[in-house]
């Protein structure tokens, strides 16, 4: 069990960093005719799937590709502009390449060195969840992006999908009540989940694939399923739950989390992975300005079993708003007056939709990033809201038995 006083020792630094720095005089917006020049560094699975959606944007443009593995460098070259330059290290691509913005994808431990390094070059930033990878890189970005003012946008892309802004809009005015409870779902049971594929050790430039983690032998298995190894990732709490964490954190502003308590264990994975394959966490909220207690938030993940899939119900005193990628639906309490509500954006598809069968979300953040960089306005996941999201998961992640602060 992780309480409020030995996480938030160590998150109050970035927290307080929320505040922004008085640095050099933003850059004046772009008109909707200038060409947004983008850098990419991480064209992996994930990358790519980004990559595809940005390049079909107006006025954009992918100019530069970086990765350290051959194999996901000519990947993601083919998804740039033909004349797109290629780089090993992102260093190089940022001092000899004309950049407006980059668009970083890497694994979670090269998010907030990489990211910073952009904004320090003059470069708005899309990072992909989470946006730290411990809670002591908080303070660090936040100070990189309010310094340069730069326009980051963190990829927790649930705060661009229009059916979920409407049923935070339902929330808001009261159409559930008082939220009291909050259960967040994310299960999977994908064939041959653990095992990862083999990569040939010369293809990859490994100490920059590692950046400031612990020096280590190349391993196939922990590059290609780095989500799952400590230094690298924080498995499913930072991989998925970070999600549904950040929604709920939009729908309601509960505030900081005040303790958290989980558990974990491996079933399907256990002597391949380091993070559980099935875990549990309920993380508790200060008291409400009248008294009254915080929401509760729990979350169940496995990858196990594919059971309600992808999806959260906030439970209130009148309705409980059941909501998931594709679609929100308000159920009524018994004698409550409430009237049902629902919204379905693919109505084909069942409830609990995942990544790649739902509503495309990333295409409307990636749009509201884009039409940010033009007015320079706050994006719908700034740089703060990444940050406080991440260190819910952190704090899951903390209070699993045996691994301390996080």
């Amino acid at each position: 069990m992780t309480d409020r006083r030995t996480f938030l020792a160590a998150s109050a630094a970035s927290l307080a960093a929320g505040v922004h720095a008085a640095g050099r005089p933003a850059r004046a917006s772009q008109s909707a005719n200038e060409t947004i020049e983008v850098g990419v560094v991480g064209p992996g699975g994930r990358g790519r799937w980004l990559m595809e959606r940005l390049r079909n944007l107006p006025g954009v443009r992918i100019v530069a590709v970086c990765d350290v593995w051959d194999e996901a460098r000519a990947a993601g070259l083919k998804l740039a502009d033909p004349r797109a330059a290629a780089f090993t290290d992102y260093r190089k691509m940022l001092a000899e390449t004309k950049l407006d913005a980059a668009l970083v994808a890497t694994p979670d431990h090269q998010h907030v060195p990489v990211s910073a390094a952009c904004c320090e070059a003059g470069l708005d930033v899309y990072c992909e969840k989470p946006l730290t990878h411990s809670v002591a890189e908080g303070d660090r970005i936040i100070k990189a992006v309010r310094d340069n003012d730069r326009v980051m946008q963190v990829g927790t892309q649930h705060r661009s999908m229009p059916h979920l802004a409407e049923a935070r809009k339902l929330l808001q005015d009261g159409a559930a009540g008082e939220i009291y409870k909050v259960r967040m779902t994310w299960n999977r049971n994908s064939p041959g989940r653990g095992q990862a594929p083999q990569v040939d050790p010369k293809t990859v430039d490994w100490k920059r694939w590692l950046g400031d983690a612990p020096d280590q032998p190349f391993d196939s298995q922990r590059m290609r399923a780095w989500r799952f190894y400590w230094d690298f990732g924080g498995g499913i709490f930072t991989d998925l739950m970070v999600h549904w964490a950040d929604t709920a954190r939009w729908m309601l502003e509960p505030g900081e989390v005040s303790r958290a308590v989980s558990v974990g264990d491996h079933f399907t994975t256990a002597g391949l992975w380091e993070t559980p394959d099935t875990v549990q966490t309920l993380l508790s909220f200060p008291k409400r300005d009248d008294g009254t207690p915080g929401p509760q938030m729990h979350f169940e993940g496995t990858f196990a079993n594919h059971r309600d899939r992808a999806c959260t119900e906030y439970m209130g005193s009148k309705a409980t708003l059941y909501v998931d990628r594709g679609r929100y639906e308000l159920i009524p309490e018994h004698r409550s007056g409430v009237e049902p509500r629902q919204r379905l954006e693919a109505p084909e598809l069942p409830p609990g939709l995942d990544f790649y069968d739902a509503v495309d979300g990333a295409k409307y953040h990636l749009e509201n990033w884009v039409a940010c960089i033009r007015s320079r306005a706050e994006p719908a996941c700034p740089v703060e809201e990444g940050v406080a999201s991440a260190n819910l998961a952190h704090a899951a992640n903390a209070a699993l038995p045996g691994r301390g602060q996080g």
